[in-house]
């Protein structure tokens, strides 16, 4: 069986460079806890670049996984992915001048959680007005910097706690609204968690693994499978997906599928 890396640099061509990138944590012996699998999804063709498995979700294992990225030819014009302080170092390094987007589903949880939203109707005002009037409206940082402002005084009480939120969104607001810069760019990772809910269910009964090595052939397996399955649940702009797996929709013209992974093609 090829690795998916190997399979990606022979075969395919992306032309969105719009990458969304995650990981699902596994249990390998010899690791006091559970390490980190880290894969790209690229988002127009829904196909999985490669997945790389490392110590922990640090600046070395994202600069690992860029550099591989790099190997690939990739037209990278944005990432897409949840908060982690050592992504952006990581990718500063190996293409400096490419944007992130923060997964805003992600950011915007984290705000309910510090609001304590769901046991506590005490900011629900505040966060619901957020949402509508700073992300679902957002248009330029000037209408940014008015809608700020009108959100945090609509209300004076707990004013420290909603300032630090304002104070937040501002200092970040390239990398919460970078989409709006990239066509057909996602505001977060859902696409991903979809993959992950996939994976979830193929880890859960394997319980494990011996090796780091025995960990690379069984996740490399299953990245192939993912890219060799048709969809069957794609909606809205990607329906025209459904009946197609993702590695169809990324490999090159001249290369022969489905020969490319050993087997010859279904007659019809």
């Amino acid at each position: 069986m090829p690795t998916s890396v190997n399979l990606t640099k022979e075969y395919c061509s992306y032309p969105s460079g719009i990458l969304i990138i995650d990981g699902k944590y596994v249990k390998v012996k010899g690791y006091k806890q559970k390490i980190p699998w880290l894969y790209a999804i690229d988002y127009e063709t829904h196909d999985i670049l490669f997945g790389i498995l490392v110590p922990a979700e640090d600046e070395q294992s994202f600069l690992k996984l860029f550099q591989t990225l790099k190997t690939l030819n990739y037209p990278l014009k944005i990432v897409v992915a949840d908060d982690r302080s050592s992504l952006p170092l990581a990718l500063k390094k190996v293409y400096p001048d490419i944007p992130i987007q923060l997964c805003q589903n992600h950011y915007l949880e984290n705000i309910r959680q510090v609001l304590h939203t769901r046991t506590d109707f005490t900011h629900h005002h505040f966060f619901n007005s957020l949402k509508k009037h700073i992300f679902d409206e957002y248009e330029d940082d000037d209408k940014l910097n008015t809608a700020l402002h009108n959100v945090l005084i609509e209300r004076t009480e707990n004013i420290q706690l909603r300032q630090r939120i304002v104070m937040d969104i501002s200092k970040r607001r390239k990398e919460l609204f970078a989409y709006k810069d990239i066509p057909n760019c996602p505001s977060n990772t859902n696409l991903i968690e979809l993959f992950n809910s996939h994976f979830n269910a193929r880890l859960r009964s394997l319980k494990g693994f011996k090796t780091k090595e025995h960990a690379n052939l069984i996740l490399n397996a299953m990245l192939i499978r993912r890219r060799t399955k048709e969809f069957t649940d794609c909606s809205l702009k990607f329906r025209y997906l459904n009946g197609k797996c993702s590695l169809q929709m990324s490999i090159k013209k001249q290369a022969s599928w489905p020969e490319i992974l050993g087997v010859k093609a279904p007659k019809r």
